[in-house]
């Protein structure tokens, strides 16, 4: 339709409202098959000054909300026209047919739904970070040790269900079950990983190669759940390609992974390229669990995963705590 007649239809019933003498004080203009606004005029000495009001700027505010799923309470500040102080309160717009009225209920709208207390969102999280560990507090590369390992190169990766369930207006449960690996890759090439009766150790390859890397990988089973404040009050996740304004939320939570394989690798040149690949538990903890740390601005989300139990059985290998933090997409 139109804006000019959309406009014109405005006044006109505005108008009519206060030549009629109508006991009502609802207006109620239809505009389209499923659109409609409510004028609420409380004070019939209102409508001398909203004959000068600017619907125009006002009806294009309301089409900015429309179209970024705003439906917050709009309220046009004091505006002059012809010197003539206009002031509004209670505008409304109603895009369906729902007569829930609740000042309470929560009206964000996502892909046609309300968002209300205790519905669930779901979406398929990729993680993509970096994996250390600690031994008593510090890095083990502070002590030389075989089994220090490089940042870069030792990536987190994770796939997930994740499951967002609205418990608040601003305050989300975020549960769901993956699959995630850790990839620690030993800073010297020729670290290999020895499993005997006592325990695991860690010693140097000696042959006369150029040995290119050596890492130790194992994958979990891990399941979470983790309480998230958002101050934005969006209850569906946001994407990295999708803007929802100045958001922020920040979360903090368990989770608990069940290991499901790992394996040892070791890569060199020896007149080709060689890669030595043994398959073994190397007496790793067959359960892993911690705490969650998760922050997030518009459409970025970062984490920070930390091990409260060791990476090693206890006595069969050094004391660490694996961590591990990056993104989410």
């Amino acid at each position: 339709m139109n804006r000019n007649w959309i406009l014109t239809i405005l006044l006109g019933a505005i108008f009519t409202a206060g030549q009629a003498q109508q006991k009502s004080d609802t207006v109620i203009v239809e505009l389209a098959k499923t659109s409609r606004v409510i004028f609420t005029v409380k004070d019939r000495k209102d409508l001398d000054i909203l004959k000068h009001y600017d619907f125009q700027q006002l009806f294009q505010d309301i089409l900015v909300k429309l179209e970024k799923n705003d439906t917050s309470a709009l309220a046009k500040d004091t505006t002059k026209t012809n010197d003539v102080a206009a002031t509004t309160e209670d505008w409304n717009t109603d895009s369906s047919s729902d007569d829930d009225d609740d000042d309470d209920d929560d009206n964000d709208n996502w892909n046609g739904h309300n968002n209300r207390w205790g519905r669930t969102w779901q979406s398929f999280n990729f993680e993509l970070g970096t994996n250390n560990y600690l031994q008593n507090g510090k890095f083990p590369d502070s002590n030389n040790e075989l089994y220090s390992v490089r940042p870069w190169g030792s990536w987190y990766v994770g796939l997930s269900s994740i499951q967002r369930t609205r418990l608040g207006k601003k305050f989300f449960l975020e549960w769901g079950v993956g699959m995630n690996w850790y990839n620690f890759k030993f800073q010297q090439d020729n670290v290999v990983m020895v499993k005997d009766d006592a325990g695991v150790h860690f010693a140097e390859d000696t042959r006369d190669v150029h040995f290119i890397k050596s890492k130790l990988t194992a994958s979990y089973i891990t399941a979470s759940l983790v309480p998230v404040i958002d101050f934005g009050d969006h209850s569906r996740k946001a994407r990295i390609w999708e803007g929802y304004g100045n958001s922020f939320r920040i979360g903090l939570g368990p989770y608990i992974g069940y290991r499901v394989g790992s394996h040892s690798k070791l890569v060199y040149n020896d007149g080709g390229r060689e890669k030595d690949k043994q398959r073994d538990s190397f007496y790793l903890n067959n359960v892993r669990y911690g705490a969650r740390l998760q922050i997030g601005y518009r459409s970025t989300d970062l984490f920070f995963n930390y091990d409260m139990n060791e990476l090693f059985s206890e006595g069969r290998g050094p004391a660490l705590n694996a961590f591990s933090f990056g993104v989410i997409f």
